[in-house]
């Protein structure tokens, strides 16, 4: 997949893809990739912006090591100052919460997991593009900077195409549970084979969240297990206290249940 974006300060934009493609217990459908992302020091020790998207992730749901190590492979005009890494709140959090939210409570090593995205790249959302738009573009002519090249976050995560390319991707992965974090994935992906539009349409109680949809794709039948998104799960940002609780119950009350009856073997 041949993705042409450049970040702040010229890493260019990678596709964050599920490298190793052979079986797998579960797939997880996220919604688009995440950043490696540092902390602009200017020259008197000024925050210039405090986490600022600089290159792809080096794996897809990405933990946050080794970020200082990336970030020192990144050239930054001396006259503009130094950048270090953002913290743990900003690198790896997703990744974090997958592990520990989601594939742990179903006895599941990322070894066991086939992990994918609607959008296999990184997105600006809006204070990113804000913070470039401020603070980095006015900046651009005079350090001769490369200019950031990275799309927003988009209204539409994906078409036909790109559904056939992540069913491609679970029929190689050959499943027993197929995750789905949160809305997008099931608008943007399951709804094409099923009534389903968003998370809430599989209920929103602790006694209806959290179960296996057996739903047929191309005269087979797939177990989809719609779930939070890590933000959710993890507590992350600006996140829903309800969906919170209502997915700490799943980890503790049914997510061995469905290990035991789909994951065991």
């Amino acid at each position: 997949m041949k993705i042409d974006y450049t970040f702040p300060f010229g890493q260019k934009v990678r596709p964050v893809l599920q490298l190793d493609r052979t079986y797998k217990k579960v797939f997880v459908l996220g919604v688009y990739a995440s950043a490696v992302h540092a902390t602009w020091i200017s020259q008197t020790g000024r925050t210039v912006v405090r986490a600022l998207a600089v290159a792809s992730e080096p794996y897809i749901f990405w933990r946050g090591e080794n970020a200082q190590e990336i970030i020192n492979g990144i050239s930054i005009p001396v006259d503009l100052g130094i950048l270090k890494p953002a913290g743990d709140k900003f690198n790896g959090p997703s990744g974090k919460a997958l592990d520990d939210h989601f594939l742990e409570p179903l006895g599941v090593s990322r070894n066991d997991a086939w992990l994918c995205d609607l959008l296999p790249h990184t997105c600006l959302n809006n204070g990113q593009s804000k913070a470039i738009k401020e603070k980095y573009n006015p900046k651009q002519s005079k350090y001769s900077l490369p200019a950031v090249t990275i799309p927003k976050v988009p209204t539409q995560f994906a078409d036909d195409n790109r559904r056939r390319d992540i069913f491609s991707e679970i029929q190689l992965a050959d499943p027993k549970i197929i995750i789905l974090l949160g809305d997008q994935p099931i608008k943007w992906f399951l709804s094409a084979f099923s009534e389903y539009r968003k998370l809430s349409d599989f209920g929103t109680s602790s006694n209806s969240y959290g179960k296996r949809h057996p739903i047929a794709i191309d005269g087979k039948e797939y177990n989809f297990l719609p779930l939070v998104h890590p933000r959710q799960a993890g507590a992350l940002s600006s996140h829903s206290a309800d969906w919170n609780s209502v997915h700490r119950t799943w980890t503790k009350n049914r997510a061995k249940k469905i290990a035991n009856e789909y994951l065991s073997n």
